[in-house]
């Protein structure tokens, strides 16, 4: 029986995790299956301009793992149960509506969703750019409005930041306002940030910053005594993981995050990789790496390089798990790249203007390239697992 190597999400880091594992890991010996809940890839990183009203192409999963051997299950998975290695799915299929799949070695990799932080209102009346749909639904509502109204765009973080430019760029008549509990992009250096405030002014975007939102209604946002009265309201700020994994029995962190050691394992389940926005993973600077595709990058390899040396016995090569910088696109023609220190801190230098938007728009691509063809070509040799290593195990019964 061959071992069976389970992927949770198709985002950038679980999609690119299966292509990785399927170019190195002999399928006589390994099958891989990937679960996901929509039959297309997301490109997270361009919802902003998805909200805004820019088209977005797609990129079929089928078509992505075509000739690889891995399995696409299109699903939503509903339950983790650590202790007996298995997940439980559901999918529109009628003929197999609930499923429970069995694993050898799981890589969860189900990312991360708009977090509310309790507040009322939010989910009632607020649209976000978290997801597609969710990009989607921001998209329909400004056609609605046609130039006509106003936009609250809440939070302060690089989400916030590039939607509320990217809608005030492409709807120039829309009154658009950004309301943030700190300073908008307070942790720049001074250069950039003086940069994103040229930009919002050229814009004619209205900041409120120190601005605390308690609540959305149907008509805007209360902030404290201050109502901000808006026709759209895009909560932005920031994300939380789903629950799924706090249920599942694995040791998970406060916020919901798959504590993992340096190999992206669980520290409960070693059989389970967290990845992406799923793992709590230290960096090299002893800071819990941030929510980002960047972490999903050094994780994801960090994670299928375990992977490997744990199945074939080959020596595990230690990936980086550091954070560069933060780039954030100022509408389609203006970004900025900040780099920070190896303690997370801001440093003095900063690309910006059209040059880090080039740069911005290279890195995009980039990593659509590198999700459109997840194999890069399969090697005409793939490592076999050694006798008696990794092989398949019966499920634990309930």
């Amino acid at each position: 029986m061959r071992h069976r190597v389970i992927v949770l999400g198709a985002g950038y880091a679980g999609a690119s995790a299966a292509g990785h594992l399927a170019r190195h890991l002999h399928p006589d010996d390994v099958e891989i299956t990937v679960v996901n809940a929509v039959p297309d890839f997301v490109e997270r990183m361009r919802l902003h301009q998805l909200a805004a009203g820019r088209e977005q192409r797609t990129l079929a999963l089928a078509d992505m793992f075509a000739s690889t051997g891995i399995e696409l299950r299109v699903a939503r998975v509903t339950a983790v149960d650590a202790g007996r290695r298995t997940v439980t799915v559901t999918s529109d299929d009628s003929d197999t509506a609930t499923a429970e799949l069995e694993y050898d070695t799981l890589i969860y990799a189900l990312g991360s969703a708009a977090a509310d932080h309790g507040v009322p209102g939010v989910a009632e009346h607020a649209l976000d750019v978290a997801s597609r749909p969710g990009a989607l639904r921001v998209r329909e509502r400004l056609t609605e409005l046609d130039g006509r109204g106003s936009v609250l765009v809440v939070g302060g973080n690089l989400t916030a930041i590039e939607a509320v430019t990217e809608i005030a760029e492409a709807w120039p008549d829309l009154r658009v306002t950004l309301a943030t509990t700190g300073e908008a992009g307070g942790w720049f250096g001074e250069k950039a940030r003086r940069h994103m405030l040229r930009a919002f002014d050229r814009l004619g975007i209205t900041l409120h910053e120190n601005t605390t939102v308690d609540g959305v209604t149907a008509t805007g946002a209360v902030a404290g005594t201050v109502a901000l009265t808006a026709d759209a309201v895009v909560w932005a700020a920031g994300f939380a993981v789903h629950p799924l994994a706090s249920a599942s029995g694995l040791t998970v962190e406060d916020d919901g995050r798959i504590t993992v050691d340096r190999m992206m394992r669980s520290v409960s389940h070693p059989e389970v990789y967290a990845i992406g926005d799923s793992a709590y993973a230290i960096g090299d600077n002893g800071r819990p790496l941030p929510m980002s595709c960047a972490s999903a990058g050094f994780t994801r390899m960090q994670a299928t390089s375990a992977v490997i040396g744990d199945l074939t016995g080959r020596k595990v090569s230690t990936s980086a798990l550091a954070y560069l910088g933060n780039c954030v696109s100022l509408g389609r023609r203006d970004a900025l790249f900040q780099a920070v220190d190896g303690e997370a801190v801001s440093k003095e230098w900063s690309l910006r203007g059209r040059v880090a938007a080039s740069f911005k728009e290279f890195v995009l691509r980039g990593a659509a390239w590198n999700q459109g063809h997840p194999t890069y070509g399969l090697p005409s040799r793939r490592h076999h697992l050694p006798a008696g290593r990794g092989q398949a195990t019966e499920a634990v019964p309930a």
